[in-house]
């Protein structure tokens, strides 16, 4: 992984090299353990007092996010496609389903606004953005199983749930990444 980088003025890496299938396979083995160890210890921790049930930040999240920045879209939507099939063998198919569409959702969307904004984006907002939509992907899946219309009263929260975990996220991320950089996880 000796390939040339260049730093835009967000710190997202334009991708100017290419990596190998073995260096692809490792990454996103990696980084999708890297996501299960944190989902792990997040489902551990108690609740925060006063926390709407349901409603968590999603720091797993963020190695997704690292691997769709520096790594690629295909390797992204792997990794989260492998947290949901991770999700359905230890808590079931709804909950895998939730997962699923969540993250597909988020990284479509945080995929568009790298696509339309390319270095004008920051991870703010690609983070937030993320978040907002992988509830609401999550939303959607559960009016669907569920078929109960009084979920959209629940938008609200979500909303606001969205933007504080991207904040939170976006905030790990920018502390997480020069490690992640110092070990060349990184498609240059």
């Amino acid at each position: 992984m000796n390939k040339t980088t260049e730093m835009s003025k967000t710190g997202i890496i334009n991708k100017t090299g290419g990596m190998s299938k073995t260096e692809r396979l490792v990454i996103v083995s990696l980084f999708f353990a890297v996501a299960l160890i944190i989902a792990v210890v997040e489902n551990s921790l108690p609740p925060l007092p006063g926390t709407i049930p349901g409603v968590k930040f999603g720091f797993s999240n963020i190695a997704v996010m690292y691997v769709l920045f520096f790594v690629g879209k295909k390797e992204a939507y792997a990794v989260a496609v492998l947290k949901a099939v991770f999700v359905f063998t230890t808590r079931g198919f709804v909950a895998s389903v939730l997962s699923l569409s969540g993250g597909l959702l988020s990284i479509t969307v945080m995929v568009i606004l790298l696509v339309v904004f390319r270095d004008k984006v920051s991870y703010l907002v690609l983070s937030i953005s993320g978040a907002v939509f992988h509830n609401i992907g999550q939303l959607v899946a559960v009016s669907l199983i569920y078929t109960n219309f009084y979920l959209l009263y629940y938008f609200p929260v979500l909303l606001v749930a969205g933007v504080v975990a991207g904040v939170a996220t976006a905030t790990l991320l920018k502390i997480i990444m020069p490690v992640f950089q110092r070990l060349r996880f990184n498609n240059k």
